[in-house]
């Protein structure tokens, strides 16, 4: 809901006030406590009785209605005049349920207005403005008769009203003469005589008073009116583009239908004679206290237009796009129970696909530009047929794509990609916390809603009593697809979100299951997010040993290892995360199966080296004192032996996304500026894995960790720099996403290897959490990744023995023919080969000069087979269909294909001798 007041707790004596009131509502106050209004707006402190005339209800912060009939029963307005129409001299005074309210209000009493009062209650702010409030006891003030000229009121009211209307000016005294000005200066008896309304045209201030024999003069009267346009239609107010070009104008009768009511102050309306333009909204937010209005009103606005940022975080001026919208001094009801527009239909035909925003905002582009598309349709009826749930139900939303939109991964999620952070996604908010939707789930009907937007995002305003019937798709939790083998070694990474012996029995019974059953059992757990021994109780605490005990314990209970827990303690409140947890990375290990390297076990603030095969403190924090990980979580190294050989598994958790800007923002492109500290992190890891390898090339090191970025980004490219491979990069992309942001799925969890472990690594990523709910298991934001090694050297495998040898060196002519079986060819980069090299049999060829040579596979003898590992090829043509293999195949830059040739019964392998699709794949002989 959107809520423009803040609220206050009452005090503990307006409370026991409040409470004598009960039994004393009538109660008089001493004469010698009381305060006049002025007095009251000059000291507004403490609990006082305060005198004054009621002269109306408070509308809004310095806005009041002095004229019935009234609607608001919650508050009233005193002065010390019964004429006060000036907001510094007015205070505003809350009527809490009860007697004083059922006593007071003017909705009920409408008598009470212009009628003196003494009221009791606590002086506070009240409308941001100084008030009364907590009001506990009133009494009347009897009146003797009047000796000054009542003042003079206008009617309308002061405010935006439509250009050309006349304005009334009046006095309860009768027989009084009304002498005014419109230029701001002080009206004098010789100033113009009130007669006929005075038009207004232009922004205007009358001051008035009024005479009369035998009274005094009555107070100077103000009365300032802003000229509304006439005749815009909602369209014409949002215009092409992401800012109304009459912000902070004032418009009359703006004309609409009620499509949703937001809650008792704001409501959205949609233009009933929409232009041709699909780039002009037809809708807009209407905003105004107390509204009245419902669903199929026709009712014209008039007000000032804004451009108004909605809910959001506390930086949204800086970062969010505004709504635009009317804020209303008057709605008139045209009509009521009307039929709603036509919702416009979402969907594959008009969505944007791919495009957020592609020129900064420089073009209005709605049928390219996300968040073009969105704006041209703010304030609209839209619908949403068949919806596909891309992500589980949170903050009482659902993010989904159309029924005819593909999703991108296995479960029915839609991941992101390097260029393409999924336009298509539609925020459906149906103001439903418990409604349990996970990745896959999908609605057999339409939603429809209204789009508006909220905490940097665009979202369709919906309702769950209205969601058509619901269909649970066939995603579940997964295990893993690696089993445990004897002689490799598993390694895991787990974000365990702010896990602590304060974290609920439910959720440490989830972890323990998936460790234990889901992940199988892995040597090596690195975690993240474990949080010190009272949680987030800030107390100086930082020892973690209590809090991986209960894990491990209950993993033990489940069936599962007595696992070893490994840390080093942060300082107090030097890592970040939630304020006194003190977050931290640590490992778990199964010391039946890996042992933890003898060494002294480092400090928070000790740094861990590598020298003569070890590390120097095991576990040791990497550089800790760095500025790059200021306020944030420290690398953690640990060296492990399994059976005979060692590992250097390296923990990490670097800084979040917190202070990037927001896909659907003001700025475009987003700005990153937290990649700023990671980008530092990223290049102090890769130094010290640099290092490492320097001392000793063959070392296996690993890296695991919630890295908060993406496989694509800059930090995890200069991460993994030339030492290290990615192995989430192995993962088939449909599966490829740890976490799940605003519905779209991604990859922050990583685990590298150095790239001598690459070629003998599996990897897999369990889809256990991001994608479900708690209701479904769930026991974590983030999904758990592992790999499964081999430690052992990979044995060289024996040269090939070829039966005859050719070394082209220096060698120049059109055509070298290779007729033996079983040659080698070796050519190095001074030789040319204008017309190529010929193959006729079973051959093996590599060389500097054949990445400027063609070679020729024209073999006359069956099963032979053609071995090109060695070097790049320019290209290589089929000639023959003799040939069963190819080896090396990604070798080869260009492929083509004789007239005679078919390729479909050669099997293409690569250099390490697993198959690859075919290169002619869907092509025809040249």
């Amino acid at each position: 809901m959107i809520e423009k007041q803040r609220i206050k707790l009452f005090s503990f004596i307006s409370v026991f006030a409040l409470i004598l009131s009960l039994f004393s509502p009538f109660a008089t106050a001493s004469a010698d406590e009381v305060r006049s209004v002025a007095q009251a707006i000059a000291d507004n402190n403490g609990v006082a009785t305060v005198e004054g005339y009621i002269v109306g209800v408070t509308k809004s912060t310095s806005s009041y209605s002095h004229r019935g009939p009234f609607t608001i029963a919650t508050n009233i307005a005193i002065a010390d005049s019964p004429d006060e129409t000036d907001p510094s001299k007015i205070l505003p005074v809350q009527l809490p349920s009860g007697n004083v309210r059922s006593g007071l209000n003017l909705v009920d009493n409408p008598d009470n207005l212009r009628k003196k009062v003494q009221i009791t209650g606590s002086l506070e702010a009240y409308f941001t403005v100084p008030g009364l409030k907590n009001s506990s006891v009133y009494s009347w003030v009897e009146e003797t008769e009047p000796t000054q000229v009542s003042a003079v009121t206008a009617s309308p009211e002061a405010g935006p009203i439509k250009q050309g209307t006349g304005v009334t000016l009046s006095t309860e005294t009768e027989g009084a003469v009304i002498h005014y000005t419109l230029d701001g200066s002080e009206p004098t008896s010789q100033s113009e005589t009130y007669t006929d309304p005075i038009v207004i045209n232009e922004k205007t201030t009358i001051k008035a008073f009024a005479v009369k024999e035998g009274l005094t003069d009555s107070r100077v009267s103000q009365f300032i009116y802003t000229p509304a346009l006439g005749g815009l239609r909602i369209h014409d107010i949002q215009g092409a583009g992401h800012y109304s070009e009459y912000a902070n104008q004032y418009a009359a009768d703006v004309e609409g239908i009620v499509t949703k009511v937001a809650d008792a102050n704001n409501f959205y309306m949609q233009d009933l004679q929409p232009d041709q333009d699909p780039n002009t909204s037809e809708g807009i937010l209407v905003y105004k206290k107390n509204h009245g209005a419902q669903a199929g009103d026709v009712v014209a606005a008039t007000g000032q237009i804004k451009e108004w940022v909605l809910d959001g975080y506390a930086e949204k001026l800086e970062t969010d796009l505004p709504v635009t919208e009317i804020n209303a001094s008057a709605i008139n009801k045209i009509a009521s129970g009307q039929e709603l527009p036509a919702p416009v239909i979402l969907d594959k035909e008009n969505l944007p696909a791919e495009v957020i925003d592609n020129d900064s905002f420089g073009e209005f582009d709605p049928e390219q530009d996300g968040i073009d598309f969105y704006e041209s349709l703010e304030g609209m009826l839209v619908q949403v047929d068949n919806p596909k749930v891309v992500a589980p139900q949170k903050y009482g939303e659902l993010v989904a794509v159309p029924g005819d939109v593909d999703t991108n991964t296995r479960a029915g999620g839609l991941r992101i990609s390097e260029n393409d952070f999924n336009p298509e996604r539609i925020t459906l908010d149906i103001n439903d916390n418990g409604f349990v939707a996970k990745m896959g789930d999908s609605f057999k009907g339409s939603i429809q809603g209204v789009v508006s937007y909220g905490f940097s995002n665009y979202k369709v305003l919906s309702d769950a009593d209205s969601l058509p019937e619901f269909v649970e798709g066939p995603a579940a939790r997964e295990e893993s697809s690696i089993t445990p083998e004897e002689d490799k070694l598993t390694i895991a990474s787990y974000n365990v979100e702010n896990f602590s012996t304060k974290t609920d029995a439910e959720k440490v019974t989830r972890l323990a299951e998936a460790i234990a059953r889901n992940m199988k059992q892995p040597d090596i757990i690195g975690l993240t997010e474990v949080q010190d021994n009272d949680g987030p109780t800030d107390s100086g605490t930082t020892e973690a040993d209590q809090s991986a005990a209960l894990l491990i314990e209950k993993i033990k209970e489940l069936g599962g290892p007595a696992y070893t827990y490994t840390d080093i303690a942060p300082e107090d409140k030097q890592d970040g995360g939630q304020p006194g947890g003190n977050i931290r990375v640590g490992f778990l290990y199964n010391a039946e199966r890996v042992t933890l390297s003898e060494g002294e076990k480092g400090s928070a603030t000790d740094a861990v080296d590598f020298e003569n095969g070890k590390l120097t403190l095991n576990p040791g924090r990497i550089d800790p004192t760095n500025e790059a990980f200021e306020d944030s979580r420290k690398a953690l190294a640990a060296q492990f032996e399994f059976q005979g050989e060692s590992v250097i598994v390296v923990a990490n958790h670097f800084n979040s996304k917190g202070g990037d800007l927001p896909l659907f923002g003001k700025v475009q492109p987003p700005v990153l500026n937290s990649e700023i500290q990671r980008m530092k992190i990223a290049s102090v890891i890769n130094g010290f894995v640099k290092d490492v390898k320097a001392e000793d090339p063959d070392a296996n090191i690993v890296l695991l960790g919630d890295f908060n970025d993406f496989e694509f980004s800059n930090p995890l490219k200069a991460l993994k720099g030339e030492e290290l491979t990615n192995m989430i990069e192995k993962v088939p992309a449909e599966e490829r996403y740890t976490y799940n942001y605003q519905g779209n799925a991604q990859v922050l969890d990583h685990i590298l290897v150095s790239n001598n472990l690459a070629k003998k690594t599996e990897v897999d990523i369990l889809h256990i959490n991001s994608g479900f709910m708690e209701e479904h298991g769930r026991a974590s934001d983030h999904d758990p990744v592992m790999i499964q090694t081999s430690l052992k050297p990979a044995s060289k495998p024996e040269e090939p023995k070829y039966d005859h040898v050719f070394n082209l060196v220096n060698y120049h002519t059109k055509k070298f023919v290779v007729g033996p079986h079983n040659a080698l060819v070796v050519m190095d980069g001074t030789s040319s080969l204008s017309q190529g090299l010929w193959l006729k049999k079973s051959a093996a060829v590599k060389g500097e000069g054949l990445k400027n040579t063609k070679v020729v596979i024209s073999s006359a003898n069956k099963g032979a087979v053609v071995d090109l590992t060695g070097s790049e090829i320019k290209e290589v043509m089929i000639e023959s269909d003799k040939v069963v293999e190819i080896r090396g195949a990604e070798n080869v830059q260009k492929w083509t294909l004789g007239k005679k040739a078919d390729p479909s019964h050669i099997i293409f392998k690569d250099s390490d001798g697993k198959e690859m699709d075919s290169p002619y794949e869907g092509e025809e002989a040249a």
